[in-house]
C-alpha cells in the first residue's frame, strides 16, 4: 500500500484552523496546525488533500513515501 507524508510548514501556518474543519487528522497546537498522523495510507488520504487545498497560505504538503 502506498503511504503519504503529511506536513505543515510552521513558518507559513497562520493557525486559522481551516484544515481542522475539513479533516480530522489536523489539530491546533500553540496556535499552529499539526497533523495527528504524519504518515497516512492512500485509502485515508482524501481529507488531508482537502485540507491542503483549503489552506489559505499553502502551508500543508502531502508527498508520497517511496
Amino acid at each position: 500500500m502506498i503511504k503519504f507524508k503529511v506536513e505543515v510548514n510552521q513558518n507559513k501556518c497562520i493557525g486559522c484552523g481551516a484544515c481542522t474543519t475539513v479533516c480530522d487528522n489536523f489539530k491546533l497546537v500553540n496556535g499552529k496546525s499539526q497533523p495527528k498522523q504524519k504518515v497516512v495510507p492512500e485509502n485515508k488520504l482524501e481529507c488531508d488533500l482537502k485540507a491542503k487545498q483549503i489552506c489559505p497560505v499553502k502551508a500543508i504538503s502531502v508527498t508520497e513515501i517511496r
